[in-house]
């Protein structure tokens, strides 16, 4: 894997955990959070997909690296949501 390659797997899954983010409605930090729930939902949402033997519908593939891109939505829309459900609403003053 190259250089380039790792880059662009970071924008997708920044921009996968961005999605989540918009989804729910809860923004839980800057871009390398919605970087960090891109490849956390990627893993939760290939979870799902092999529990309930579901395809993998778009796959981006980086090297040797395959990325599912609407797994890696779906799962960060769920981390991001669980996540909103256990911390308190931040207030501003």
């Amino acid at each position: 894997m190259t250089i380039i390659d790792l880059v662009l797997l970071l924008l997708v899954a920044g921009i996968c955990g961005a999605i989540g983010q918009a989804i729910t409605g809860y923004s839980a930090g800057g871009c390398l959070v919605s970087i960090a729930l891109g490849f956390i939902g990627a893993l939760l949402g290939m979870g799902l997909s092999r529990y309930f033997d579901l395809p993998e519908i778009f796959v981006i593939q980086f090297d040797t690296v395959a990325f599912p891109v609407v797994w890696a939505i779906i799962g960060a829309t769920l981390f991001v949501a669980l996540i909103s459900l256990f911390t308190r609403p931040r207030t501003v003053r």
